[in-house]
């Protein structure tokens, strides 16, 4: 009994041992961040749809100062793989080694937005919508997964919307919407926003417009 428990045990920690090492060999291989060659290629490649230090100029696309690096990552690799199409960003994304995608994800992460400011009359709907979602209609409020001060998560890559252009999230929510983006984990996305009226989309847009910490 005392060796059959013992052979057990053995073989347990020669697994979880394995299992240690293959993550940290994992992990080994994941690029290491160069911030330097981040801020050339953003400003060679990125700058001019995201704007100076990745705070866009345009409202119909997204500001990336200070979005989490993971979901910088996690979206470029989608762009890059097919799982999410932009006439864009397909073509830009598709080039980029996986070095050069941690380089410009750090230097954007580590980048101060510019923030934004809310149409008052739209924003009062939406803060409504953000906090407390339509538990009539089945919508979870948005800072359950993207926080209070709309700063993300992440660990989980649920991302920053915290001053992000309205004209961009109600873009962004009607794709969600019509089924013409995917790539959100579990469809949780498509299961908010198909029950979003329009209304709903454009009021809590204004309202993450301006978001500030």
């Amino acid at each position: 009994m005392m060796k059959t428990w013992l052979i057990t045990v053995s073989v347990a920690a020669v697994l979880a041992t394995g299992t240690i090492q293959a993550s940290e060999g994992a992990a080994s291989k994941a690029p290491v961040a160069d911030l330097k060659a981040g801020e050339a290629k953003v400003n060679s490649v990125c700058m001019a749809c995201h704007g100076p230090k990745g705070n866009s100029l345009v409202p119909i696309w997204p500001k990336l100062a200070g979005q989490h690096p993971d979901y910088i990552k996690k979206q470029i690799m989608d762009f890059k793989a097919g799982n999410r199409y932009n006439i864009q960003m397909t073509p830009m994304a598709k080039p980029l080694t996986d070095q050069e995608i941690a380089d410009v994800a750090a230097y954007l992460s580590s980048q101060h937005q510019s923030g934004g400011v809310a149409d008052p009359e739209l924003a009062k709907l939406g803060e409504v919508i953000y906090r407390a979602g339509n538990p009539e209609t089945g919508v979870p409020a948005c800072s359950g997964c993207h926080g209070p001060a709309g700063m993300g998560q992440g660990i989980s890559k649920f991302p920053r919307l915290a001053g992000q252009h309205a004209d961009y999230v109600k873009q962004t929510l009607g794709y969600f919407k019509k089924q013409e983006r995917a790539n959100d984990p579990n469809g949780m996305m498509r299961g908010v926003t198909v029950r979003l009226t329009d209304q709903e989309i454009a009021a809590v847009s204004q309202y993450i417009q301006g978001l500030t910490k």
